[in-house]
Formats: C-alpha cells, sequence, structure tokens
C-alpha cells in the first residue's frame, strides 16, 4: 500500500513509554521486536492483512532490564534468540521459546549505543559510551578484543560480512565526522581512517555484503554516499552519492528477499523525511539492458531460514546462514510465531521484582521514585533512631528494676 495514511491509522501503542528501537525478525516477516523507555522489550504478530485497529496486547513481554532499553538485534543465524541493550550497560539474551533470558554478558561501563553480528552470529560488536569498540563472544560474555578509541569516538558498528573486519562511524578529535575501518582479530589501530564531513549528525552505516557495498547515510543529511570495500589497499573506494534536498531522520532497510530483481534492484531505503512525516522508498538499481537474471549482482544470500535452533546455539553450535536464491523472486513463509505459555513467576533484579513492581518507565518518573526512596529513607532512619531512644529507656528502667531493693 501506498500514498498518504490517515491519521487515525490503526497502530501499534502497547509500549507505556517512548519505543527506542524496532527489529523485523528475519525468519517470520510479521513478528517484530520493541523496546522501549518503559524498560520493556516487546513482540508483536502483526496480522495478515495489515491493523485493522490499534494493536495494545504483545504476543510476548520481557522484563529484565532495570531501565530503559534502548537496542534490540535479532541473532542473524537462529530462530527465536533476541538480544537486548538496556540503560542499565547490560546485554540480555532471550530465548523466546520459553520467554526467558538466557544469557547476560555485563562487561560494559556505560551505556551500549550499538550492537551488530558477524555472518553466523558467533562474534558480538559493540560501542559505547566509554569510548569503546569490543569484539565479544555472546554466549560466555567474554571479550576477545577492545580498542579504546581515544581519537575516533565511535558511534555505530558494522561487520563487513566474512571479510573479518568492522567499520565503524563516529567523530575525530577535531569534531568532524569520521569512518575507520579494524581488523576484527586486532584492535589496536584501525587499518584506515577517513574524514567524512564537518556536519554534526550520526552517521548511519549500511552492508550489502552480496555486492561489498558500503552505504553511509547522516541524520539530518540529504545525501547517501557509496563505497566498495576491497581486500586489499586501500580498502575503501567511494563511488558516489546520492543527492536530496529533503533531510532524512532515519532510515531502513528492506531485506534482499524483498527487492525487484527485475529492475536490477540490489537495495532499498525507506527514508524517514524530518519536516514532513514522510517515508520515502529509495532504490538502487545497477543499469543492466538486459532483462534476464543478472547471477553477478544477485549470489546466493541469506535467506528465510534458520540454521540453527536456540538449544543447538545455546550449547555452542555455530552454523553459517542458509541460502537462497533470488531467482524466482519473493516466496511467503509459512512459519509461524508460538509464544511460550509461562507460569506466573518473579523476575527480580537488583531485588525489585519487574513483575510485581513495574519499574520507572522515563526518566521523570525515575526521578519522581527517586526523591520518594530518599523520603522513605529519612522516614525509616528517624523512626530507627526513636526505637533507639527507647531501647535505651527501657534498658535503664530495667536496670533500676534489678537494682531496687525487693519489696516485703
Amino acid at each position: 500500500q501506498t500514498g498518504r495514511i490517515e491519521p487515525n491509522y490503526p497502530k501499534v501503542c502497547g509500549h507505556q513509554g517512548n519505543v527506542l528501537d524496532i527489529k523485523w525478525n528475519p525468519f517470520i516477516e510479521n513478528i517484530i521486536a520493541s523496546c522501549s523507555e518503559d524498560t520493556s522489550v516487546r513482540i508483536w504478530e502483526i496480522p495478515e492483512g495489515g491493523l485493522k485497529r490499534n494493536m495494545t496486547e504483545a504476543v510476548l513481554e520481557l522484563y529484565g532490564h532495570s531501565r530503559r532499553v534502548g537496542l534490540v538485534e535479532w541473532h542473524p543465524t537462529t530462530n527465536n534468540i533476541l538480544f537486548s541493550a538496556g540503560y542499565d550497560y547490560k546485554v540480555l539474551i532471550w530465548n523466546l521459546d520459553i520467554g526467558e533470558p538466557v544469557k547476560m554478558i555485563d562487561c560494559h561501563t556505560d551505556v551500549i549505543l550499538c550492537m551488530s553480528f558477524n555472518t553466523d552470529g558467533s562474534l558480538l560488536a559493540t560501542t559505547c559510551k566509554d569510548k569503546k569498540l569490543r569484539v565479544v563472544e555472546p554466549r560466555s560474555g567474554r571479550v576477545l578484543q577492545e580498542a579504546s578509541c581515544k581519537n575516533h569516538r565511535v558511534n555505530r558498528v558494522v561487520f563487513l560480512g566474512s571479510t573479518k573486519r568492522l567499520l565503524t562511524t563516529g567523530v575525530s578529535r577535531w569534531n568532524t565526522r569520521q569512518i575507520a575501518l579494524w581488523d576484527q582479530e586486532d584492535l589496536s589501530m584501525p587499518l584506515i581512517e577517513e574524514e567524512i564531513d564537518g556536519l554534526s549528525g550520526l552517521l548511519f552505516p549500511f552492508y550489502d555484503a552480496d555486492t561489498h557495498m558500503l552505504y553511509l547515510a547522516g541524520k539530518g543529511d540529504g545525501n547517501i554516499r557509496y563505497y566498495e570495500i576491497g581486500s586489499e589497499k586501500p580498502y575503501l573506494s567511494y563511488l558516489m552519492e546520492f543527492r536530496s534536498p529533503a533531510p532524512q531522520k532515519g532510515l531502513g532497510v528492506m531485506p534482499k528477499h524483498g527487492l525487484d530483481v527485475s529492475a536490477c534492484e540490489v537495495f532499498r531505503f525507506y527514508k524517514l523525511i524530518t519536516l514532513k512525516g514522510l517515508i520515502e522508498p529509495i532504490s538502487m538499481i545497477v543499469p543492466r539492458r538486459s532483462e534476464t537474471y543478472q547471477e553477478d549482482i544477485y549470489p546466493m544470500t541469506p535467506g528465510t531460514e534458520p540454521a540453527l535452533t536456540p538449544d543447538e546455539w545455546l550449547s555452542g553450535v555455530n552454523r553459517d546462514p542458509i541460502l537462497m536464491s533470488l531467482k524466482e523472486g519473493y516466496k511467503k513463509t509459512s512459519k509461524i510465531f508460538k509464544a511460550p505459555v509461562r507460569e506466573k513467576k518473579s523476575v527480580v533484579v537488583n531485588g525489585i521484582d519487574l513483575l510485581e513492581n513495574v519499574p520507572p518507565r522515563t526518566e521523570n518518573e525515575l526521578l519522581r521514585m527517586f526523591f520518594r526512596q530518599q523520603d522513605e529513607i529519612r522516614r525509616l532512619k528517624d523512626e530507627l533512631s526513636q526505637k533507639d531512644i527507647r531501647i535505651r529507656q527501657l534498658q535503664l528502667e530495667l536496670k533500676n528494676l534489678r537494682n531496687s531493693p525487693k519489696n516485703n
């Protein structure tokens, strides 16, 4: 469906705070994971044919973070494994088959800004507000490589397919936007650093492993730059850029199996335009005269079938994605999401049962709760002080009774 949407068009509106991130399930096309300031992660199932009314009930609600949740990311090869990163500096790994967190990564000292998986999901790269880039083994939470980016404050990171390299975007010491290329096995220093411009908007990197193309789009910019990634120096070759007068607030990407191969479309963005409240599709098309299927720009690509079950992945198995051909065009998946049936139980974080005591959903609520707790602490201290005085009085009375002469 294209065209203008009415203001009262049905929406997904079940969170109690601002939604901070959403991700589509790579294996079940109508399942979305979202996270919010209300400290929850929720799983939504969009009905066939779209929404007919506002959706307020999620098929699964996940509580485990003690502060708001800023990022969610699906595992690239395993069905029903979801990662969430909160402002409590923790990454929780959820097994949606049981609806519970099964692992926790607790190596960050500040807010996590970005998460990215390598091709088989055996490595997780993160950027953090503590100015560090990390490569983590996700099941154990062990940090394999760490870079202190003093000259390049990193914001976003992306694995470059199977090249064993990472690309980060950030800001240099001179406050210019910058990108850096890293060897994932040695983060002691970047392979290359390249300054982009002096604008202030966040740079979003998007990598297409099939064509080895890197796209850079800045928040508040109207352009999208493209680069080709090579295996040898200079590694990064600038090609050209798409220009538009309308600045973008954010960008989404169509999965490969949704592209129009008959038009030689190799990438498609959905651009959220800042001022007009519009979403504009932008197609990257390779000009070809022939109408036959172009195998050189459409190699076998990760498909919609998971390579692993949650139990297999949690037991230590790694497996490359199951590949598919785009020659036959889009094929609707038949998989459905089955929400687990859970008995009511406690989810305790820092001594608070999150199912019985819903955490504060916004910063204002957090401040109000803080001041209420301070008042409660002062009241309890006063009460304890009064009890200490009463105890000393009773001890003195008991001593006087023992020392007084016995009455006949």
